[in-house]
């Protein structure tokens, strides 16, 4: 009989998801030792390695069936539109996805939008809403520091993640509206292979 590859899971390597992530697994009874060197870190009872990516590349990981499961924020499987299955709903990693505007902004509804700039690191989430409520609104895509793209005159506005609203206030930045709720999500590829079925149950 031919032996089977090791299941592979993909967490965040750093970032505010990756220790949630490994202790989860490790609630499930995992053991694993942790080296700081190597991006693939197999269990030592269990047939599965962990994959340790930018959260960003995990959906991606996962849709093209590279890895078998991965853990990452529900955001994340939004904005990057990737073809997997969210499994499970963990309990961790809570945040939401706003649009914030400048402190005395003239900008007070969704409506006052139109026409506007709004600096995002999720332009797709972000044009499915405006296309949801019909506002005309220029995307500006920007991969980090959204929030001083207003104070730059870059944009009228921003639309991203907050979990305490520190950031968004120490930039003058005030919610208009919540897009999305999200947290950390378990997700798996589209093929079917029965050591998932056997993962699932741990």
């Amino acid at each position: 009989m031919k032996p089977t590859n090791p299941l592979r899971i993909a967490v965040q390597s750093n970032g505010r998801l990756s220790e949630p992530s490994r202790e989860y697994l490790r609630s499930l009874g995992l053991q694993f030792n942790l080296n700081g060197r190597t991006l693939i870190t197999p269990c030592e009872n269990y047939k599965l390695d962990i994959l340790h990516l930018r959260d960003d590349d995990i959906p991606e990981y996962v849709s093209r069936e590279v890895a078998d499961f991965g853990i990452v924020g529900e955001n994340v499987v939004r904005e990057k539109e990737s073809r997997v299955r969210i499994v499970k709903r963990l309990g961790f990693g809570f945040c939401k996805l706003v649009i914030a505007v400048p402190e005395g902004s003239p900008i007070q509804s969704v409506n006052d939008l139109e026409g506007e700039r709004i600096a995002t690191t999720y332009p797709h989430v972000l044009a499915g809403f405006f296309r949801e409520n019909r506002i005309n609104a220029a995307i500006i895509p920007i991969e980090g520091s959204v929030e001083i793209a207003p104070s730059l005159n870059l944009a009228d506005a921003i639309c991203d993640l907050t979990q305490t609203g520190k950031t968004l206030k120490e930039n003058h930045l005030v919610p208009l509206m919540t897009i999305m709720e999200s947290e950390a999500v378990l997700i798996e590829s589209m093929i079917s292979r029965h050591e998932k079925l056997e993962f699932l149950k741990l």
